[in-house]
């Protein structure tokens, strides 16, 4: 067995899942940006994590809006979930550059996206500063689902997205 860096022993960790975390500022404008660092931590009650850089735009909007969406991206949203992957919230508008569209949630002011598998409307619990990101908790206020989708796009790294295939 051969020791590697960190960095690049993670190189063999994809596919990963990739979500969507979807916020917004005071003035109501949506950011979106994709994440592989989110996982499932509660079922009673239902709470679901993401981690996000200390520097990023998002970082900065959950910490001020208490709240966001988790969003499963689906086939065809690969150009839009790599769009918001490469630009800041902080100078474009996404959901305009990406033709992303929303719709309204019914528990939390951030929208959902339209089309994605899995919606889910977040009120942050927790936040707990790991490294240099921070670990975001949120309670499931509510869920949602696109019932014509079941696939949902992973990440094989190097912004390379498709629908896994079992082995």
């Amino acid at each position: 067995m051969k020791e590697v860096t960190f960095g690049e022993a993670m190189k063999r960790k994809y596919p990963e899942w990739v979500v969507l975390v979807v916020t917004t500022d005071a003035q109501g404008r949506v950011d979106v940006m994709p994440a592989g660092w989110a996982m499932i931590v509660s079922g009673k009650p239902p709470m679901f994590a993401v981690a996000v850089g200390h520097t990023r735009y998002t970082h900065e909007l959950i910490e001020k809006g208490k709240e966001f969406v988790i969003a499963f991206p689906s086939p065809g949203m690969e150009a839009a979930t790599l769009y918001c992957g490469t630009h800041s919230g902080r100078d474009v508008d996404k959901i305009a550059e990406t033709k992303l569209q929303i719709a309204p949630a019914k528990r939390v002011k951030t929208p959902l996206i339209k089309g994605a598998v899995i919606n889910l409307e977040c009120r942050l619990d927790s936040a707990t500063r790991s490294g240099d990101h921070t670990i975001f908790v949120g309670e499931v206020l509510a869920s949602h689902i696109e019932e014509s989708v079941v696939k949902h796009l992973v990440n094989f790294g190097d912004n390379h997205f498709a629908v896994a295939r079992p082995a």
